[in-house]
């Protein structure tokens, strides 16, 4: 039998067993019954794509996102109408194609999607628009908006406050006078704090940058995401999904000097005044170990756990994985990451949605197509569906999508009135 999946779309509604290939007879029989039977678990309140939206993280473990002295608690970002990039990017469970592969046993994230580069084609996720912290894979959008708006060979000099800062470094030394091509090595390389707040501060301010990232976010359809710090370290309101971070890492791997500094395995950074060049590693394990990576980017707090974005090139096609909040058992987070990457190389099924990079428009509501006028399915296994049997499955088909759509302004007229907020 093939692998079970959740429910994303309907052809994974209609699997019928390998064993059943001999009878054309039988399996357009088991494609008309599967059909018919979409409609029962949908009426009887089974879970279905928005009652699976997780629209927030979990709560944190620590006081890191209390908001300042007089700051409201931030709302959670709002839920779109429709998962960005398709439907089946919104259900519950794993998604992906007709006939794949069994998925890893290893990958273990609570979210995950893996997509090609070039094309935008989402091959599989697991419930990529669920909302949880970035990380230090926030600093792939605070780069992209360093790159847009400053040049390459702009200068900062560190100060002691960028030293300063909690959590990972690079080593700016205060008083050195860096490009911002050397700040933004140490920033991807390193998973520099220090070198997040220098560049925020060469952008306008912590306040300013952060309000850069989520304007940036939001013009490329990464709706899921709101930046409270340049950095990653957790602050009020701060959430992505893998879906954003896969989207803003395929913008950012379109700009040569992104994808350059990202597949740089080592570098040399001034060092103190008067003292020897800062030598600078990857600590991108796909770079460094997985066939063909090409890089990607690190990640983890105590609110966010293991987050880990890694892209590799096989031929000529290039995927990203993503995976967010993940631990590093049975397998450290990059391994799994490796794991996911030689899944998606083995996939050629159809994709399961894709990597939209422009803010869609407001959905207006529309009436269900009537399937029935539709072209005939073609099925590569026993050519064209016809006959009796195919207007049976096509009203069935017909009156999912009549409860799909009804549930799904049912389930919007909630959210309006709770604010956004209405996740399991």
């Amino acid at each position: 039998m093939l692998p079970t999946r959740g429910l994303g779309g309907l052809a994974s509604l209609l699997r019928v067993p390998r064993s059943a290939r001999g009878s054309v007879i039988l399996l357009r029989t088991k494609v008309a019954l599967c059909a018919l039977g979409v409609a029962l678990p949908l009426l009887s309140g089974t879970a279905h794509a928005e009652d699976c939206y997780i629209a927030a993280p979990p709560p944190p473990v620590d006081t890191s996102e209390v908001p300042l002295p007089g700051q409201p608690v931030p709302e959670p970002v709002p839920v779109p109408e429709t998962p960005v990039g398709g439907e089946q990017l919104g259900g519950c469970g794993p998604a992906f194609p007709l006939y794949a592969p069994a998925l890893p046993t290893e990958i273990t994230a609570a979210s995950w999607l893996v997509a090609d580069l070039d094309t935008g084609a989402v091959l599989a996720a697991h419930e990529p628009h669920a909302r949880h912290r970035p990380a230090s894979t926030i600093k792939v959008l605070t780069a992209l908006v360093a790159l847009r708006e400053l040049q390459l060979d702009d200068t900062l000099v560190a100060t002691q406050e960028d030293a300063n800062q909690e959590g990972s470094r690079v080593g700016l030394a205060p008083g050195a006078t860096y490009t911002v091509r050397d700040v933004l090595t140490g920033l991807i390389l390193r998973s520099g704090n220090d070198a997040a707040h220098a560049l925020a501060m060469k952008l306008g301010g912590i306040e300013a940058t952060v309000d850069k990232m989520n304007a940036l976010a939001k013009s490329l359809g990464a709706l899921d995401t709101r930046a409270a710090t340049p950095s990653g370290l957790d602050g009020p309101g701060m959430s992505t999904s893998a879906y954003d971070l896969a989207v803003v890492f395929r913008v950012a791997m379109q700009n040569p000097a992104f994808a350059e500094i990202v597949s740089t395995h080592q570098a040399f950074l001034p060092g103190a005044p008067g003292g020897p060049p800062l030598e600078v590693w990857s600590d991108n394990q796909v770079l460094r170990a997985y066939p063909g990576g090409l890089g990607g980017k690190t990640g983890f707090t105590d609110d966010a756990r293991h987050t880990y974005i890694g892209a590799a090139d096989h031929g000529g096609r290039r995927l990203v994985a993503v995976l967010m909040r993940g631990e590093n058992q049975p397998v450290r987070l990059s391994a799994q990451t490796m794991r996911l990457l030689d899944y998606g190389f083995e996939l050629n099924g159809a994709p399961v949605g894709e990597l939209v990079t422009a803010s869609p428009a407001p959905i207006a509501d529309v009436e269900p197509v009537d399937q029935s006028v539709q072209a005939q399915p073609e099925d590569p296994m026993f050519g064209t569906i016809g006959g009796p049997l195919a207007l049976l499955a096509a009203a069935a088909v017909a009156v999912v999508a009549a409860v799909a759509v009804q549930r799904r302004r049912a389930a919007l007229a909630r959210r309006r009135r709770s604010g956004g907020d209405d996740h399991p």
